[in-house]
């Protein structure tokens, strides 16, 4: 894989398509059949099956949008047979075989979330009823994941979610029309505090920023519980409008806290600007209760480090997965994307193409494009070769449960894709949490299939 690196420097850049021509030809189709008993929402009944691809494309999250909307372009491809086949080759079991999905090819039509809950529920609404989307996927925000995968549920489509964090996705806000391959707060909290602990010590004061939005709330709660329970203590907590781009007045108050830790619960452009500005004001070259003042962000990416600069350097957070990894699924991945686009695939690109495989592996082991018989088999599903190990969509919550990777900011990087080390793998058993939990973010109700 090093030697395919070292070509992405050399590679063109290719944008993404913000529309598929192809998805023109969907919109003049008819997108909702009477029901009977076998008919169902956006039943295909021509030689094409339309996913719709509801990303960020403006907005704090629109990196991380253009990154997903990459990855599912070539989902597509693959699915089609075009290209390599990248992690087709590896997925186990796998069912499709590079000529489309039940015996159409897949077609495509996009939508810009906006990092909105509003904007993201009409985009996905939109390409149901005018474009005659049969699944909905993407997101980069929990607050619109759980409002699109509500609206899927009532509109009886699959919404297999992109990026989104919150425990409230798989947790309160759960649905049976809804799916995450993305880890959450919870697994980020558990794999992440120990490493914090044996970084820098048990006896800290910690001062939180957070995004004021339900995946923040949830990050939050839960690097407070997993660090409070080695001896850790909360000085204070303080929400940030997710459109701030100024944390000055934020950061001057957490200089005279006597904290000497503070946590950063933000993603995205959020993230780059607070840890880029707490930087500048000097935090970590200060003392702190006779320790050196760290700075922990749970959740991050290659793209957000890069935008950190050397501000990311020796911080550390967890991530849902890296291109650094050495398995055969994500070098297939990571050689695919590359190839396609001329540098490696983010956490997000990741996750989303994942996504669009899994649903269409699971229509084409169904031998149908219903929603209850696709439900069935992603429920409990287990699979391997895609990047994470072994890994299962636990069907009580629709959650999958796999690996977590704890990371930090490398000192000295080889190229400006070589900004993440792995500091520990953290093995599914340390993360996963049971279905009982006495929590009620954690407690909902999937609701049913309606079959008719």
């Amino acid at each position: 894989m090093s030697d395919d690196i070292k070509t992405y420097s050399t590679l063109s850049r290719r944008g993404f398509l913000k529309t598929s021509v192809a998805g023109a030809v969907a919109a003049s189709a008819p997108m909702f059949f009477v029901k009977n008993a076998h008919a169902f929402t956006n039943e295909p009944k021509g030689s094409t099956v339309t996913f719709g691809f509801n990303v960020p494309q403006t907005g704090p999250y629109a990196e991380e949008g253009a990154d997903e909307l990459r990855a599912y372009e070539l989902a597509v491809k693959h699915i089609n047979g075009e290209g390599d086949g990248g992690m087709l080759n590896t997925m186990k079991p796998v069912s499709l075989k590079g000529d489309g999905v039940n015996g159409k090819k897949v077609i495509f039509v996009t939508g810009d979330t906006q990092t909105k809950s509003p904007a993201a529920r009409a985009s996905a609404k939109r390409m149901i009823e005018r474009d005659g989307a049969i699944m909905i996927t993407g997101g980069s925000s929990s607050g619109v994941a759980v409002a699109v995968q509500s609206l899927c549920h009532e509109q009886g489509v699959i919404f297999m979610a992109g990026l989104t964090h919150a425990v409230d996705t798989t947790g309160k806000d759960r649905r049976r029309y809804g799916f995450r391959h993305f880890f959450n707060t919870e697994m980020s909290g558990a794999a992440l505090a120990p490493i914090l602990e044996s970084e820098f010590g048990n006896q800290r004061l910690a001062y939180h920023l957070t995004a004021d939005y339900n995946w923040g709330w949830s990050q939050e709660g839960s690097i407070k519980k997993h660090t409070e329970a080695l001896g850790w203590q909360t000085r204070a907590a303080v929400r940030t409008p997710l459109k701030e781009v100024d944390f000055s007045q934020y950061i001057t108050p957490v200089l005279n806290s006597g904290a000497d830790v503070l946590v950063l619960n933000h993603y995205g452009k959020n993230m780059v600007d607070s840890l880029t500005q707490s930087v500048q004001f000097g935090l970590r070259d200060k003392q702190v209760n006779g320790q050196d003042f760290q700075i922990v962000v749970p959740l991050f990416s290659r793209l957000m480090a890069r935008g950190a600069g050397d501000s990311i350097k020796g911080i550390y957070g967890s991530t849902n997965w890296n291109w650094s990894l050495q398995d055969k699924g994500s070098e297939a991945f990571v050689k695919s994307f590359g190839s396609e686009y001329g540098f490696p695939p983010s956490q997000a690109a990741h996750t989303c193409y994942v996504q669009a495989l899994l649903y269409a592996d699971a229509c084409q082991r169904a031998g149908t494009f219903h929603p209850c018989d696709v439900i069935a088999a992603l429920e409990g599903h287990q699979f391997d070769g895609m990047g994470n190990g072994p890994v299962e969509y636990r069907a009580e919550d629709h959650q999958c449960f796999k690996d977590v990777l704890v990371v930090k900011g490398k000192e000295a990087s080889s190229s400006e894709f070589d900004l993440l080390e792995v500091v520990e793998v953290t093995p599914r058993a340390k993360v996963e949490y049971p279905t009982t939990m006495q929590d009620a973010n954690y407690v909902g109700d999937l609701g049913s299939c309606r079959r008719v």
